[in-house]
């Protein structure tokens, strides 16, 4: 029996250009490998670019603060002074950042004068000049004291230059399952600065990444350090004064927070192995196919059927996510094309069979459970897939231990659909 196929839902408002998915080109020479750190059992692209180009080519991945995009700003608002567009906090929110800064530095070892002098001297005011200074330099002749890199403002980045050569064109923050934010408004003149600074400025603080400092996972993959990396930035800090009025001061960012993408261990695997773009480090030393494959098998016992089924899925052009169907109680969404573009189509559970289908499932279900799945699945417009992974009765656990066992698994796909009894009434009365 043949499921009938439907087509996907367009998305009404969509601001963003589709790319070609990863890799563009098959020359050597084109391009080169993206690189990620394995820490703490989650896969993490450090690097500002590969993170864009990750993403924005195939819609791998989510940012480690953001629900779809990794686009996360230290404030949503932003304004222009004296020259500069700066975000936007107010004093309340300024102060819980250096509580923040002040539980960071107890945490490494220093004493409470210490730590008290520290915030001290970020928590005070800065000239403009001292801010155009660290932002990129200021050039005498140049209209305003501003040179032309600052005028691109890279902001989170207190090295010298401003702006990385780099920077990826300007796109609009997405919401959930990759959408466009209802609050998102249309580009406005002048508006391109603001949305790349806010891009720029990339900020780092999450307890589930404490990366070593001493490590390099911020640096480019080659033999040169990266001189964009994000550094501490600056805040326009408003505070409401009964007397004065609102009183607008720069500052530092006591924190820095950077924004990284995380990789499911099945998008990092399809990068590696089938793509051959991605080399995952662990402990500064860059994994083998082989290496990663058994170190993501000891991660998920049942990582060969879900890599499978999401291999079987992105060679057949759909962008599996993994992310959203926790939400809806199955393994993967699919979408066509990206998130931004449409509704996912889709909502898929994997099981392992053999080749009789009989197996103990990884998700086992009852009528009862599987009726209520398929109800769910119906109400957010969306069609329930069963993915078989069929293993052949001889295939052994020696040959598991070796993604070459990927050419001998099968995959078939059974669509759930729910049977309505006054449906099937009334289309048996046009009958």
């Amino acid at each position: 029996m043949q499921a009938e196929f439907r087509a996907p839902r367009r998305r009404t408002r969509v601001q963003e250009e589709y790319e070609a998915p990863l890799p563009v080109s098959r020359i050597p020479e084109d391009w080169t490998p993206f690189r990620a750190q394995l820490l703490n059992q989650h896969v993490l692209v450090c690097h500002p670019d590969h993170i864009q180009k990750i993403h924005n080519q195939g819609y791998f991945g989510k940012g480690i603060l953001s629900r779809a995009r990794p686009d996360h700003s230290v404030s949503d608002q932003w304004e222009q002074h004296e020259g500069l567009f700066l975000p936007t906090i107010s004093q309340c929110r300024y102060e819980e950042l250096l509580r923040w800064a002040g539980s960071a530095l107890f945490a490494q070892g220093l004493d409470k004068e210490a730590v008290n002098q520290t915030l001290l001297g970020l928590s005070q005011p800065m000239g403009m000049e001292d801010v155009r200074r660290e932002m990129g330099g200021e050039e005498p002749g140049v209209e305003g004291g501003v040179s032309p890199h600052t005028k691109r403002l890279r902001l989170g980045s207190a090295v010298e230059g401003g702006v990385s050569p780099h920077t990826e064109r300007l796109r609009p923050r997405s919401e959930v399952e990759g959408g466009v934010s209802p609050h998102t408004e249309r580009l406005q003149p002048g508006s391109e600065v603001k949305l790349e600074a806010k891009r720029s400025c990339r900020l780092d603080l999450n307890p589930d990444t404490n990366l070593d400092p001493s490590s390099d996972q911020d640096s480019d993959p080659g033999p040169d350090p990266d001189p964009w990396a994000p550094g501490p930035g600056f805040v326009l800090v408003v505070s409401d004064s009964e007397v004065c009025g609102r009183i607008r001061e720069v500052r530092r960012t006591p924190v820095s927070l950077n924004e990284y993408l995380q990789l499911s261990l099945e998008e990092a695997f399809f990068l590696v192995y089938s793509l051959g773009c991605l080399s995952v480090y662990l402990h500064q030393e860059p994994l083998s196919i082989i290496q990663l494959w058994r170190k993501f098998r000891s991660l998920r016992p049942d990582f060969v059927s879900s890599f499978a089924a999401y291999q079987h899925f992105r060679s057949r052009g759909w962008v599996p996510k993994g992310g959203g169907g926790a939400k809806y109680g199955v393994d993967l969404m699919l979408y066509r094309k990206g998130p931004p573009f449409y509704h996912a189509s889709y909502s898929v559970v994997i099981e392992r069979a053999d080749d009789a289908f009989r197996g103990s499932g990884l998700r086992p279900f009852s009528w009862r459970s599987l009726a209520a799945l398929s109800r769910i699945t119906s109400n957010v417009s969306k069609e329930l897939m069963l993915c078989y992974i069929i293993y052949p009765a001889d295939l052994s656990e020696a040959e598991l231990d070796s993604p070459v066992c990927l050419s001998r698994l099968k995959v078939q796909e059974v669509i759930v659909s729910r049977w309505v009894s006054s449906r099937e009434r009334a289309e048996q009365d046009d009958i």
